[in-house]
């Protein structure tokens, strides 16, 4: 019962068994996904499920090398390879870290009393990310920190489920004001209309959408700026706005920073949109990085002319369901 023939076929019918749960899944789901692509997501959701394919595959590549049924070549690199991609899916896309940035916003006077800012963005909840356990974790986190507000530099959403009102429930969690712009997978750049679906979601779960308004702090202000793929990004006007405090702006694209005019105190832009990469890789990913971002960024603290830009990696997974050598992070802003 237990001989290598027996085990073979073994391995076989539970592949094959997991071939089609995994079509049936992509399926289904692909019929609740809102997108302007169909079949697109279905291959996306295909590539999501079928990926629990490689746990077998794993497994059998040990027995197989014990048993001599594989070389031991063959078997450390379908082990290796696997392994890799099993810790690239169902690992470290759960693995959140949190990071704590000090951060001095009036090198001329500094604040009466610290404020925390958690910082997170590209949930992008729907094909890949963004579901209930990842969620919660999110929520644990962020609630562990105490931060004094909480804001989400967009990309909410990855093709969401019709559902997203119910699945962004678990946000009321969070015990701090939670602030929030669209990124460009919420603005149709690229992505199906959701943003009706989206601001529905946010109002009923107490997340404000603050793009295009003013937040009044007691130390500084917070202000919300539109995608810039969008085409929503000007702000020519901030001179005109009143300048007492120091400018916390908050806008999906880091590269919205070279678009920040010269004001009394330097302003901080959070922002995320890059993933850092989400898939840290020699060369490649640096080279894919330059089409996502035209200045540079990629994660961290940037200075430019007239405006200090800090870009988080982001929770969520697009392109690929996979994150390697770049974990979900909360970021933790200290303004001191």
């Amino acid at each position: 019962m237990w001989d290598p023939s027996s085990m073979i076929i073994y391995f076989y019918i539970v592949m094959g068994l997991l071939a089609i749960w995994g079509i049936s899944q992509a399926w289904l789901s692909q019929a609740n996904t809102e997108t302007i692509h169909p079949f697109k997501a279905f291959v996306h959701l295909l590539a999501f499920y079928l990926s629990y394919l490689l746990i077998p595959v794993f497994v059998f590549s040990l027995y197989a090398g014990f048993v001599g049924y594989y070389s031991i070549h063959e078997t450390i690199f379908i082990v290796f390879v696997s392994g890799l991609l099993i810790y690239a899916r169902f690992i470290e896309p759960f693995f959140i870290q949190v990071q704590t940035t000090q951060y001095k916003i009036n090198p001329d006077k500094p604040l009466n009393k610290p404020v925390k800012i958690a910082l997170i963005a590209d949930l992008h909840i729907g094909l890949f990310s963004g579901h209930e356990r990842q969620l919660k974790l999110i929520v644990d986190k962020i609630n562990r920190e105490q931060p004094d507000l909480v804001v989400v530099a967009g990309d909410w959403t990855y093709e969401p489920e019709n559902k997203l009102v119910e699945e962004l429930a678990v946000l009321k969690g969070i015990q701090a004001p939670v602030y929030s712009v669209n990124g460009n997978h919420d603005e149709q750049y690229p992505g199906p209309p959701i943003q009706q679906l989206l601001a529905t979601a946010l109002e009923q779960n107490n997340v404000l959408d603050i793009e295009g308004q003013i937040v009044d702090f007691d130390e500084f202000r917070l202000l919300g700026v539109g995608d810039l793929w969008a085409g929503k990004t000007d702000m020519r006007y901030m001179p005109d706005l009143p300048q007492d405090k120091p400018w916390i702006i908050l806008s999906h694209n880091p590269d919205t920073v070279d678009m920040v005019p010269k004001l009394p105190t330097r302003p901080l832009m959070l922002s995320g949109h890059t993933h850092g990469g989400q898939v840290e890789l020699p060369w490649l990913t640096d080279y894919i990085m330059k089409k996502v971002s035209i200045l540079g960024h990629k994660k961290g603290l940037y200075q430019h002319e007239h405006a200090d830009v800090f870009v988080t990696v982001g929770t969520g997974m697009v392109g690929v369901p996979f994150r390697f050598r770049v974990p979900p992070t909360i970021d933790i802003i200290e303004l001191h």
